[in-house]
């Protein structure tokens, strides 16, 4: 943790700005109480004011993009694509006293978690970066002492949540099944097939079934907390026919009673201020735009039955960022991120 002096505001810096979870970053950090922004990065962009990209920041900032890197920051956001991030830390190092947080996948599996640098610093320190997976429902404790975070995959970050109660008491003793449909949000700004208005309307679509790479870390952290988990996820991802949000279906063979997992997955998340647990119905609109995760947990005959939903773009990219920045800083948890839902 790294406690602000005399009430400083942290300066972030933002590499790939003009995209969708850069834009969704910005419309946090320009209304978070404890933060600058220092600058914006987008080569393509250089110049141009930042709501002549993201429109609905006209009246909120004047900051333009910029193709020049300042230094002068507290922390640095990579909103990049998968295997940019890396690419782009080893072509700019950055000096070691500025926490990054990255959003792409290229440190959340524990193999690739690290990366060697030119030391900038000038403060003998090792010239590695060690990236710390950033989810605070698994791991806040670790993600408080972290100068560098992975943060975690949107589909990842859902089924986690929905699974993480049961690892924590080595309940996961069977094979997991799993179907999640996600908005087009999901599939990033650049323009591909499914992702055209012309075939993403009025349509559904199953994408990666059993392989999604998101996997990997999900299992990942399920072993963390269970180390003896060697189950099957099996695991069917729909693209939706929606902007934005993701809602999953699990069930898993389970001798909990209903009113057991209800206070096991209550218990669980108590402290954790933006995932919680109904026995309610629930549905996508109660949490998009927020940084929510709403867990459904049901018992139907010998299966356990948990609906998880959250907003692919904020608890499942950049809301989720700024939970980790908060905890770096020391800042409340929630600071910036009490946002309306749309309800309607």
């Amino acid at each position: 943790m790294v406690p602000l002096a005399g009430g400083e505001k942290i300066k972030a810096g933002i590499i790939g700005g003009a995209g969708y979870t850069g834009g969704e970053l910005l419309r946090i950090l320009v209304n978070h109480p404890s933060v600058d922004i220092a600058f914006i990065h987008s080569n393509s962009n250089a110049g141009n004011f930042v709501y002549e990209v993201h429109t609905d920041l006209f009246g909120d900032t004047a900051l333009k993009f910029t193709d020049v890197f300042n230094y002068n920051i507290d922390v640095l956001f990579l909103c990049v694509g998968h295997g940019d991030a890396r690419k782009f830390l080893e072509a700019n190092p950055f000096p070691a006293n500025i926490k990054i947080i990255d959003l792409s996948q290229d440190f959340r599996h524990t193999e690739k978690s690290s990366i060697a640098y030119e030391n900038l610093s000038g403060d003998n320190q090792p010239a590695t970066r060690n990236f710390v997976y950033g989810l605070p429902e698994l791991q806040r404790g670790a993600i408080k002492k972290a100068d560098n975070i992975a943060n975690p995959g949107c589909f990842a970050t859902c089924l986690q949540l929905g699974l993480l109660p049961l690892a924590s008491k080595n309940l996961l003793n069977s094979e997991v099944h799993i179907t999640a449909t996600t908005g087009s949000t999901g599939a990033g700004q650049s323009l591909s097939p499914t992702s055209h208005f012309t075939w993403r309307n009025d349509n559904l679509s199953v994408y990666k079934a059993f392989d999604h790479q998101h996997l990997k870390e999900i299992k990942q952290s399920l072993k963390q907390l269970q180390d003896n988990f060697e189950q099957d996820v099996n695991f069917i991802p729909y693209r939706g026919d929606f902007t934005r949000g993701i809602i999953a279906s699990i069930y898993l063979n389970s001798d909990l009673t209903a009113e057991e997992a209800v206070k096991l997955y209550t218990d669980y998340y108590t402290s954790h201020p933006f995932t919680h647990v109904t026995t309610r119905n629930i549905d996508l609109k109660q949490i998009v735009n927020t940084n929510k995760c709403f867990i459904q947990v049901q018992k139907k005959g010998n299966k356990l039955f948990i609906i998880s939903i959250m907003d692919n773009l904020l608890k499942g990219a950049s809301g989720q960022a700024v939970q980790n920045m908060n905890l770096i800083f020391g800042l409340e948890e929630t600071a910036g991120l009490k946002l309306k839902a749309a309800a309607f």
